[in-house]
This record gives structure tokens, sequence and C-alpha cells, in this order.
């Protein structure tokens, strides 16, 4: 019983990885669960149109188990373009509270120095 309730517990932790590779994998990857670092390899066996090759972003360790990534080229490029757009527009968001709130502190030191001469 405890050699299988052993072999579960290590079945269930395979599976929690594999589901956690699967759900990190957003954008280009960097850095691969394994610690390696990923690169980006042209598939010259799979072609498509015209094109020769597909590109892929992929662990210098690659082993298809599924606690690796191997991610297609242009849903990584398309998933960090989204990204970036969000964050340029964060960006945008606060630079326009940063202008209200220039403004906002314009009319209150004109204020403040209205009160000084008045006293």
């Amino acid at each position: 019983m405890d050699e299988e309730q052993r072999d579960m517990k290590a079945h269930k932790a395979y599976y929690q990885r594999v589901d956690f590779v699967s759900n990190s994998l957003q954008g280009i990857p960097q850095l691969c669960p394994c610690e390696s670092i990923t690169k980006e390899i042209v598939d010259e066996e799979d072609t498509y149109d015209y094109l020769l090759g597909k590109r892929y972003f992929i662990c210098k360790d690659f082993e298809n188990d599924g606690l690796h990534y191997r991610q297609p080229w242009v849903i990584g490029v398309q998933e960090e373009v989204e990204r970036l757009k969000l964050k340029v527009l964060r960006h945008e968001n606060l630079l326009r509270e940063c202008e209200a709130l220039k403004e906002h502190v314009k009319m209150l030191v004109n204020r403040v120095s209205e009160l000084e001469v008045s006293l």
C-alpha cells in the first residue's frame, strides 16, 4: 500500500509540473522551468506555405516529456506584443494622471501664494 501511495504522489507531482509548464508558457520564454536557456530554432522538416521551416522557441535541453518549453515563434511573439501593448497603455494612463496632478499642484501653489500675500 505504501508503494502504491508513493507512486500516486509521484504521478500527481509530475502532472502538476506539466500543468505549471503549460500555464507558464506566455510570451517569449527566456528560461525553461528546468533552468536551461531557451533558443530560437528553425525546424527544416516542418514547412509552411512557401516558407522553409517553422520557427520555435525551444529549451536547450529539450525532451518531449512535457516539462520543457517548445513554443511556436509566432505565438510567443504575438503574446509578447500583446503584453507590451498593455504595458504601454498603463504607462499612457499614468502619464495622463501625472499631468492632472501637475495641474492640481500648480493650482494649490497659486492659492498658497495668494494666501501668503493676503496675510
